[in-house]
């Protein structure tokens, strides 16, 4: 909004002309974002406490996760709110990478958020039944694969993606891009949804990732950069470094709230919004293959799940871990919450920055 409102005033007052760079833009994105996840979030926490929208807690997982029972869920509400209003201030409303990812961000935490609402307030404890939930999250897949690939904006790259360590070479999908896309933000919206298990322990690794996407958008939406580093130039990509620089102010915010021990939980609303959101921003910077490095911990939670089912039903009833996701795991083996947390962060760090180096061993 201000990007279209104050620039053309700067004739009248120079310093409007700030609200046409992007970097100046993201700043404030940040800033923004995280401002209000730090104000309404206390506001909605004693909305969820009221209405006793609380947490329920496995009884066969780690027997000190049975004091969060009643801890406030559905704070996904509070990422979305303080993702979602500093995005459409700041960002370019006419820009379809814009479009794309609030659309991405939306779709995803509205699955999440009936997946809660039946799950807390109706008291369903499944909650919204896993194929409806695949449904919603194919469909969403299928929606942002198909304008990528049909729409004359994409027309010259639409179903190329970005090849690892190999200089100025893209692998062409052709008509399976559409099937990638979806695997892709299907399995990224389940894979965050997994994750989110230890307070903080999601939401912090999101966060890492968005510092990564923020500077890959950047890099991408200019001409001098990304052909310095031999990369796809993305015209009108480097608005998503004002989204994902708000998805760093939202995701520092709700942290405040999120860390050990939790005020609230993000819930499904959160998960499955950011986790379709990562995914999208993969997928609009045709960085799809590195979405394997830089979500490296998210992908390793999922394949823990894989192989513990497998290994289980194979095996009669042992098992490979000794309990999945993989963060229950390191718990059950004597790591309190807060160290396996902070090792994961670790390790996401290590996991952005090998992704970053990439670009340039090429």
């Amino acid at each position: 909004m201000f990007y279209h409102l104050f620039p053309p005033l700067q004739d009248l007052v120079s310093g409007f002309r700030l609200f046409s760079y992007i970097t100046f833009r993201s700043s404030i994105a940040a800033i923004l974002a995280l401002l209000i996840s730090l104000f309404i979030g206390p506001v909605i926490i004693r909305l969820l406490k009221r209405h006793q929208i609380g947490e329920e807690i496995r009884s066969d997982g780690p027997q000190t996760h049975l004091k969060k029972v009643g801890t406030p869920t559905m704070g996904g509400i509070i990422i979305l709110i303080s993702l979602i209003i500093p995005t459409l201030l700041l960002a370019r409303l006419d820009n379809i990478y814009i479009f794309l990812i609030l659309l991405a961000t939306i779709w995803g935490g509205s699955i999440g958020w009936l997946d809660d609402y039946l799950k807390v307030v109706k008291k369903k404890p499944k909650g919204l039944i896993a194929r409806y939930k695949i449904i919603g999250q194919v469909s969403l897949g299928l929606v942002i694969g198909s304008v990528i690939y049909f729409h004359p904006y994409f027309s010259e790259i639409k179903s190329l993606s970005t090849l690892p360590f190999f200089k100025n070479y893209e692998i062409d999908f052709g008509i399976f891009y559409i099937p990638m896309v979806i695997f892709i933000i299907t399995a990224m919206s389940n894979s965050v949804n997994l994750t989110d298990g230890l307070d903080g322990l999601a939401i912090g690794l999101v966060g890492i990732t968005a510092i990564a996407w923020a500077g890959i958008s950047y890099v991408s939406g200019r001409v001098d950069f990304s052909s310095y580093l031999n990369i796809l130039y993305l015209p009108g990509a480097g608005e998503l470094t004002v989204y994902s620089a708000a998805l760093i102010g939202a995701s520092l915010g709700f942290l405040w709230h999120n860390s050990y021990p939790s005020s609230v939980f993000m819930g499904d609303t959160g998960s499955l919004a950011l986790g379709s959101a990562i995914g999208t921003l993969a997928v609009l910077l045709r960085k799809e293959l590195l979405l394997i490095i830089l979500c490296g911990i998210f992908v390793a939670e999922s394949l823990s799940v894989i192989l513990q089912v497998s290994y289980f039903k194979r095996t009669g009833g042992k098992r490979l871990f000794k309990m999945a996701p993989i963060h229950h795991h390191f718990e059950l083996k004597g790591w309190h919450e807060s160290k396996v947390v902070v090792r994961f962060w670790i390790i996401g760090i290590l996991l952005a920055l090998l992704m970053l180096i990439t670009f340039k061993v090429r």
